[in-house]
């Protein structure tokens, strides 16, 4: 749904300036020194695109689902280490605060999270949970009217730089009904963030592991009721995974861009690469897919606005965008040749960041389990 055409208009022009003038000069940088330049980080912050989901009354944007989708397509032109960091803002975090935090809560956390000036990291994963969350084992253990926060937690992306930090743990009974959800400021003592961890790709968004070691908490740091957290954390999955199926095809439509320059500026056997029909085919097929994944992303985005999204839709969203994403690097790579598989290639840069994004936010394995599920839903015991 877009609810003012020439606003909406406006923003995603906005967004392109940002992305050709700002955000794309500033990649290389970024990726060599693993740090977000700040020029950057401030055009982030005035675009308003750390609050792209939270409501206007809390100093977001506000945006509807086929908003955020429209501007994901022109931001994923740009490295993936910006949604990363901003994004989160208006995520997980958020989107917990938003349905089951408390009026105070939402007033303490949000604005600040909206404007960009504390960043937000979600703590789920652990060494012994990844995909099974809710084989988690950090507690949390009622200590008077307070909590008592002990445990690990891993990959916390923006864990170093974070200004709130949204933490699942148990607080009673096994399996998913015993996890809460728990807001706290990182500077609580107790909390030991670990250094920042080199990856592969995505350089830029920081990520960290964090130790509780018998972290005391208020009462009013649980958010919604006991045993509500990974129902919380859940829910706002579909949503993350339409922003990841349109950020992809952003990134897609990114790296045809390239192989496509590269085409038609490099000469082999006579003449352009462009009229070789074997490199006519692997960016043919590229398009195809891109634009498959960028009609996907649109029309589930409306379904979600008008409440008809199904899990499955939005789990086959993802799983499909972030699998073409791999097949369409490979492809423009091998346009590139040689010359793409060098350091300092955007090609090579970008092919390190889109590996992450079929694992991030369930991996693929686990959106093939909840289309599977779907299809197969009421169908137990049949015949």
């Amino acid at each position: 749904m877009i609810r003012d055409p020439a606003a909406h208009a406006a923003r995603l022009a906005a967004a392109r300036a940002l992305v050709e003038e700002v955000l794309i000069p500033a990649e290389a940088r970024m990726d060599a020194e693993d740090r977000m330049p700040e020029e950057a980080r401030a055009a982030l912050r005035a675009h308003g695109l750390f609050g792209i989901s939270i409501p206007e009354s809390h100093g977001g944007l506000g945006l509807t689902m086929e908003e955020e989708a429209e501007l994901m397509l022109v931001l994923g032109r740009a490295a993936p280490a910006y949604r990363a960091v901003y994004a989160l803002n208006s995520g997980g975090a958020a989107q917990i605060l938003l349905s089951a935090g408390t009026e105070a809560q939402k007033a303490r956390w949000l604005p600040d999270l909206a404007r960009g000036e504390r960043i937000a990291g979600f703590c789920l994963s652990e060494p012994g949970a990844g995909s099974d969350a809710a084989a988690l084992a950090t507690t949390a253990r009622r200590a008077g009217e307070g909590w008592v926060l002990t445990g690990r937690k891993r990959w916390v992306t923006n864990a170093p730089e974070a200004g709130m930090l949204m933490v699942m743990a148990r607080a009673g009974g096994d399996g998913a009904g015993g996890i809460s959800a728990f807001v706290l400021d990182p500077a609580t003592p107790g909390v030991r963030i670990g250094p920042a961890q080199g990856k592969m790709g995505m350089r830029g968004a920081l990520v960290a592991d964090i130790v509780f070691d018998d972290v005391r908490l208020p009462a009013d740091a649980l958010v919604g009721a006991e045993g509500e957290g990974l129902k919380l954390a859940l829910a706002g999955l579909d949503k993350v995974r339409l922003h990841l199926a349109a950020l992809s095809a952003g990134l897609m439509e990114r790296l045809i861009a390239e192989g496509r320059a590269h085409a038609l500026g490099r000469r082999q056997f006579g003449r352009p690469l462009a009229e070789q029909p074997v490199i006519m085919a692997l960016l043919a097929d590229s398009a195809a897919e891109a634009l498959a994944a960028r009609c996907m992303a649109l029309e589930l985005a409306r379904a979600r606005d008008a409440g008809t999204l199904r899990p499955a839709e939005a789990a086959a969203a993802k799983l499909f965008a972030t699998e073409a994403l791999g097949r369409v690097a490979d492809r423009v790579l091998q346009v590139h040749g040689g010359e793409g598989y060098m350091q300092g290639s955007a090609v090579e840069r970008l092919y390190r960041d889109a590996r992450v994004l079929r694992i991030l936010d369930g991996t693929s394995e686990i959106q093939r389990l909840v289309i599977a599920r779907g299809l197969f839903a009421g169908q137990r015991g049949a015949g």
